[in-house]
């Protein structure tokens, strides 16, 4: 197992505590130094049937972790891994952070944002340089997924592209 699997292994996990309780199965870790520093789960996907927490996502919650630690650590030698592609929220928020390397397992077809073209951006976006590798324990977490997507008890993007997607693989 080289470093990139190990790590997302240890995201995975918690994606599947995720999928345990009921949530979107999105695990992240924050890697300093070949050392988890942070970590997050999908929270509140469901908390009220009516109106969905888009905000409690894996990445920012690990983000947020790793900020009230208040640690004096370089974000520029921070990796991120994550089970999902990050959205576009995610993936903002942790460059704007300062955070340049982010590992994801299973791709977002529907609202990942790691394909944004930062170039054509204003300034702010357009001079980061931004390393994203995809598809690191990729089945692992597409399984995850189907298991989400298959339980007629989750309606959380029930019949979205995603969820199509997913469950045709």
């Amino acid at each position: 197992m080289n470093e990139h699997e190990h790590f997302m292994q240890i995201a995975l996990e918690h994606a599947e505590e995720a999928l345990a309780h009921g949530e979107f199965p999105v695990g992240a870790v924050i890697v300093h130094r070949d050392r988890v520093v942070a970590s997050g789960k999908r929270l509140h996907t469901l908390e009220q049937k009516e109106s969905v927490n888009e905000i409690d996502h894996a990445e920012v919650l690990a983000l947020r972790s790793l900020l009230a630690q208040e640690v004096d650590i370089d974000p520029a030698e921070l990796v991120v891994y994550a089970t999902m592609e990050p959205c576009l929220m995610c993936f903002s928020t942790l460059i704007l952070n300062g955070i340049r390397r982010v590992v994801y397992a299973y791709e977002d077809v529907m609202g990942g944002g790691t394909n944004l073209p930062l170039t054509q951006l204003n300034p702010l976006y357009a001079e980061m340089a931004v390393m994203v590798t995809p598809h690191v324990l990729r089945q692992q977490s597409l399984q995850l997924f189907q298991r989400f997507f298959a339980n007629p008890e989750n309606q959380y993007w029930k019949d979205s592209l995603l969820a199509n997607y997913t469950l045709s693989q």
